[in-house]
């Protein structure tokens, strides 16, 4: 018989522990071998979870941008030889905008069971405190970064915001100014922007207004995690 996959969420901000249900917690004592995109922040987090587990016994194995197909069909042996395994992303949900989808999208092709559980996505986070169309939204994840590739696409999300559907990106921290610094070049003065930091942190803070509002006043964005939503 197969083990079960579960989908264990982590944090979105260091002292946001909080928001992780007891639940999940406890079911992560259970598991035998972990695929994490970080195995180091992993065995961190983990033992700030309570984990007492010797990681000489239980395995981490890496799951990101660089792992390959091959080694994925490998950890897939391990659920097919009865042991329970975890995917888990470096930050909040796996599986959404992270390189775990492809170990999901295998264990689904073996009839392995999956087992999603409840924790802190960044991108329903926002959209839910934005105030813009959560009926229909898309999200685009980073957007380029060069030119004119970067301006053109912000010009296309404008257009689809236009139309109803919310955009949602992200950038990297070091590029939150910037990024802000060209959607007011490029989008029109009634569109809607909302930008949300450190979602759950100390110093979270959502807010949406017209560009036309933001050029009034720019948002001072530090160097930290952020979401941005466009919409009308």
């Amino acid at each position: 018989m197969s083990g079960k996959l579960y989908l264990i969420p982590t944090i979105l901000s260091d002292d946001a522990l909080h928001v992780i249900p007891a639940y999940v917690h406890e079911i992560t004592k259970t598991i035998e071998v972990f695929f994490a995109e970080n195995e180091k922040t992993t065995r961190r987090y983990l033992r700030k979870t309570g984990y007492t587990a010797s990681f000489d016994e239980i395995p981490v194995f890496p799951l990101n941008v660089n792992t390959t197909y091959e080694e994925i069909s490998e950890y897939v042996a391990y659920l097919k030889a009865g042991k329970n395994c975890a995917l888990m992303s470096e930050s909040g949900v796996p599986a959404v905008a992270d390189p775990g989808s492809n170990l999901v999208r295998l264990c689904q092709q073996n009839k392995i069971q999956i087992i999603p559980l409840v924790g802190p996505s960044s991108i329903i986070l926002a959209l839910m405190a934005s105030g813009l169309n959560g009926q229909k939204f898309l999200f685009n994840g980073y957007i380029p970064v060069k030119q004119p590739g970067r301006n053109a696409t912000i010009k296309k999300m404008e257009l689809e915001a236009r139309s109803g559907v919310t955009q949602i990106f992200i950038e990297t921290p070091y590029r939150n100014a910037g990024m802000l610094q060209d959607l007011l070049n490029n989008c029109n003065d009634a569109t809607l922007l909302c930008i949300a930091s450190d979602l759950t942190g100390a110093k979270e803070h959502v807010e949406t207004r017209s560009i036309s509002d933001w050029k009034k006043a720019p948002a001072q964005l530090e160097k930290i995690p952020a979401i941005f939503l466009l919409g009308s």
